[in-house]
């Protein structure tokens, strides 16, 4: 190949895995593939220091490949902090599956991919996300035990969804105590972007606590349904970040505070269920900081889920399920004064405080 005639594109497909900005020294990455079922999905394994990789499959229908790893790699390096700083003892991994959920996912689908995580021995521990629900993971637990988030009828946790929303919910509180001195949100205007599973539930807690919500959703009919079960606001301006609102939740996909829109954010709180709200961690957090909007850490106040999924691991009730979940509140709180006290972003606290819990069981490990 002529280097003159190279392109971005060509060069990155030199270096598919290692050479991605995303790649944070993941242990292992999986490409599956099955010519019969059509089934084409990755598996990332960030980190295994504090447990087996426990994290979600998401079927999406990526516009490419390239896309789809990306993904897999920024939400398997989540799933490391997240379990940490809510103090699991559990590695990170996440699954995606690339396709069309509601046109393509078929029980031998599920299954197939099921044999693929049942082939990494336990390395890897899945569950449900975006475009997935209990159902398909029982038919994953069909063929491997590696899977959680399997219904209440088979001895599971059953939808983690409930749980997610709470504790976004109670983290969201904890940043409105930091940023307006109380953490009662009634009278607070609330956007919540993307209302699925979770988007829903919170909309449901805050309405119920007299805050003022407004929503929106790429799904029209289903906006309007929820508009109308809830009384929420829908929105229709051009610009929802530069909404006059105090609180922002996302809770859809990642990285809608980027380049284009963490400059127009009017709100004083940024807190949501969605994975790697930030473009890029440092650059965005920063700006946010500058600004003077608070920022819940995505990886901490959405963790209600992997709470709620890794008591199928650790065999606790659901009072204990709760009780962990309630807890997002107070460390929510740590994270600000930590973030304070040591002059960084509240993101940057966050991962400090789950990166040195690893580096201690990493100590530990060796010593035995």
């Amino acid at each position: 190949m002529n280097a003159a005639f190279t392109t971005g594109k060509e060069l990155q497909k030199m270096d598919p895995v290692f050479g991605q900005l995303s790649f944070d020294d993941h242990e292992q990455i999986v490409f599956c593939n099955d010519k019969d079922t059509g089934l084409k999905a990755i598996i990332g394994i960030h980190n295994s220091v504090m447990g087996p990789a426990l994290g979600g499959t998401r079927m999406y229908n990526y516009a490419n490949e390239w896309e789809a790893l990306n993904d897999v790699l920024r939400l398997s390096r989540g799933m490391t902090y997240k379990a940490a700083i809510t103090g699991l003892n559990i590695g990170g991994g996440k699954a995606v599956i690339i396709g069309d959920a509601k046109t393509q996912k078929r029980p031998e689908l599920m299954r197939k991919f099921g044999e693929f995580v049942h082939s990494l021995s336990g390395r890897y521990i899945t569950a449900e996300d975006v475009g997935m629900e209990t159902r398909d993971m029982d038919i994953v637990r069909d063929v491997t035990p590696y899977v959680t988030g399997i219904s209440e009828e088979r001895g599971g946790s059953g939808n983690p969804s409930p749980v997610t929303a709470y504790g976004v919910y109670l983290g969201m509180k904890a940043a409105a105590k930091h940023q307006f001195g109380s953490d009662v949100l009634d009278g607070k205007k609330v956007l919540v972007q993307g209302i699925g599973h979770v988007g829903e539930t919170l909309v449901d807690y805050l309405t119920k606590e007299g805050a003022l919500v407004t929503i929106t959703d790429i799904n029209e009919e289903r906006l309007y349904e929820v508009g109308a079960k809830y009384n929420a606001k829908i929105f229709t301006g051009e610009d929802l970040y530069s909404a006059d609102v105090d609180i922002y939740a996302p809770c859809a996909m990642g990285a809608t505070i980027n380049d284009a829109t963490v400059h127009k954010i009017k709100a004083k709180v940024i807190a949501g269920a969605a994975n790697n709200q930030l473009a890029n961690e440092n650059i965005h957090g920063a700006i946010l900081q500058e600004r003077g909007i608070l920022y819940a850490p995505d990886f901490l106040i959405n963790a209600g889920g992997i709470i709620n999924v890794y008591a199928e691991l650790a065999h606790y009730d659901k009072a204990e399920i709760m009780r962990k979940t309630e807890n997002i509140y107070n460390t929510t709180l740590e994270i600000f004064d930590f973030a304070i006290a040591n002059n960084m972003t509240t993101h940057h606290a966050a991962l400090t405080i789950a990166q040195n819990r690893i580096d201690q069981r990493k100590i530990e490990n060796s010593k035995k």
